[in-house]
């Protein structure tokens, strides 16, 4: 049956006036680097962001103020005058915002759900691709649909994917069943892959669950002719759960209380719960797609900005 859009309340489910006023906390933030080496891809990660590159343009005669790097020696030599190669940037590129509305999004122990910092990470990656004069585009998914928006560069264009968006988190449902998570994340990259075939910016933003290794052979697929990035939602419980009281469990109608101050029951969860997220964090960084991790205890902006400028010497 359908599910009813529930109503926004920032937290558990997102509006679109909520992600658009997202523009402003985007100023200043950027995925390039500033520095060869600060880029958000370097430290741990085996590569970094491309960024724009130079087409060659033409061969001409050396002008004073001319970058002596960009002389072409055996030119000069034939012609017996000083020759320089001239290029041009490339003035945008697509980017492509690929954002998780799952039911395994659809919890949170503190402050938000893991399906709203999602969409909230998705909104502020879009306003700084645009800001940065890329197109942006976008696929949005959750356990049986894929809507797929194409790059263009406009603020039309971050609200129509800031509206699906919107759309996908407000049809989420306790009540509804969650399908095979593996199929539905393999499926979207799958799509990825047909959409991105080069020189995109692909920012991934997703709990990863279901990851297998498919999911890291599509990971360096894509990773092959574009740039990729990776945001891992994750939820605090997943770290320390409570040593006592009752934690609720549900999957779709079904639910379990479990005390989890018993040691029988503390001890294999917060094993599995850990083991899981390391999982994914492992096998992330096995395909060699940067990884930025990000708590539902913490807002979307302030954690972003925290991240960049740890890896960029950004300073607010």
């Amino acid at each position: 049956m359908a599910l009813k859009a529930q109503a926004p309340d920032g937290l558990v489910y997102v509006s679109l006036a909520q992600l658009m006023a997202l523009e402003a906390d985007a100023q200043g933030l950027s995925f390039l680097a500033r520095q060869p080496r600060a880029s958000v891809l370097a430290g741990s990660h085996a590569s970094r962001v491309r960024g724009r590159g130079l087409n060659f343009d033409e061969l001409r005669r050396y002008q004073p103020g001319d970058d002596l790097r960009h002389l072409d020696t055996k030119a000069s030599l034939r012609s017996g005058t000083p020759i320089v190669r001239t290029y041009t940037e490339e003035r945008d590129r697509p980017a492509l915002m690929v954002i998780d509305q799952r039911m395994s999004m659809f919890f949170g122990s503190q402050r938000s759900f893991k399906s709203a910092l999602a969409a909230e990470l998705a909104a502020l990656a879009a306003w700084m691709a645009l800001k940065g004069g890329d197109r942006v585009g976008a696929l949005v998914f959750d356990d049986s649909r894929i809507e797929s928006i194409s790059p263009l560069r406009s603020r039309s264009r971050v609200q129509a994917i800031c509206a699906a968006i919107a759309r996908f988190n407000q049809a989420l449902d306790a009540r509804a069943e969650e399908s095979d998570s593996t199929s539905s994340l393999d499926n979207v990259l799958q799509r990825c892959l047909s959409v991105a075939a080069h020189d995109h910016l692909i920012c991934i933003i997703s709990d990863f669950a279901g990851a297998t290794e498919r999911t890291l052979h599509q990971l360096r697929q894509l990773r092959a002719h574009n740039d990729v990035i990776a945001l891992q939602v994750y939820d605090p419980l997943a770290l320390e759960l409570p040593r006592e009281g009752r934690i609720m469990v549900s999957q779709g109608q079904l639910q379990v209380e479990l005390a989890v101050e018993r040691r029988q029951v503390h001890t294999p969860l917060s094993d599995f719960l850990k083991g899981r997220l390391q999982e994914v964090a492992v096998l992330l960084r096995r395909s060699q797609v940067p990884l930025m991790m990000f708590s539902t205890a913490l807002p979307a902006a302030e954690q972003l900005r925290l991240e960049l400028g740890k890896r960029q010497g950004y300073h607010p």
